[in-house]
């Protein structure tokens, strides 16, 4: 019989465990495949609110169009929406090969006191990681590990806050709350600044950078990203995925 040409998008069952419904999430977007084309088939502004961009994760279930590294971080909150125990937040990279600068993105994953991650690439070992790891650290540096294997040396690590589990939040997805220059770090402190972090996350300590917060609460050391908002011009977020 012929397939559909239309991947079901998936369900939650009381019968699944996380990381089976995780599985079940990564194997919907890879039947979306990566987009080759080079058209981007979806606008994401990293700066709209999240009931905008839950609206075009909609939009990408309907379409059924490939995707790349960022849309599968959209679509990636989307589906997860609804599971409270289940934690995400943007995880991106900078990395460097051949005279050129790369850009990646993908969706960390937080449960029951394992990480792992969600996304797309064009490298089956830098996107979806299982829920195995123990730290953030050690999350991050396995995907450390997988670009060596590329030959790219990874500069800068952003990692973002808990993406609230309200689709009609108003409030725009934090992505860059921790900015770690690696290249300049020695693992040890590379660690160490993962763990306090990923400890204020767990006890739900940060801010936004762009929330009326109190100055104290902001400037938690020198490798906080500036206070000033910037949003990615599109054409950056995904010229990411040649990794």
């Amino acid at each position: 019989c012929v397939q559909p040409s239309v991947p079901p998008v998936p369900n939650y069952k009381l019968s699944m465990s996380i990381p089976e419904w995780l599985q079940a999430i990564q194997t919907y977007m890879k039947m979306l495949q990566y987009n080759h084309t080079g058209t981007q088939f979806f606008e994401i502004r990293k700066a709209r609110p999240l009931s905008g961009l839950m609206e075009t994760a909609k939009e990408m279930t309907r379409e059924s169009l490939p995707i790349k590294c960022l849309e599968a971080v959209i679509l990636g909150i989307y589906l997860t929406n609804g599971q409270p125990s289940v934690e995400r937040f943007p995880i991106s990279f900078k990395t460097h090969f051949s005279g050129n600068y790369f850009h990646h993105v993908v969706l960390g994953i937080y449960c029951n006191g394992r990480y792992g991650s969600l996304g797309m690439s064009r490298r089956s070992d830098l996107m979806d990681k299982p829920l195995t790891y123990r730290t953030l650290s050690d999350l991050i540096f396995e995907f450390e590990d997988s670009y060596k294997k590329y030959l790219h040396s990874v500069k800068k690590v952003k990692i973002g806050l808990y993406v609230p589990h309200e689709p009609h939040s108003f409030q725009p997805i934090e992505w860059k709350q921790l900015v770690l220059n690696v290249s300049k770090m020695m693992r040890t402190e590379v660690r160490k600044e993962l763990e306090k972090f990923a400890r204020d996350m767990r006890m739900k300590i940060l801010k936004p950078s762009s929330a009326h917060s109190p100055m104290k609460e902001r400037s938690r050391g020198k490798s906080l990203s500036p206070r000033r908002r910037q949003a990615s011009p599109q054409r950056r977020a995904c010229r990411r995925d040649k990794s």
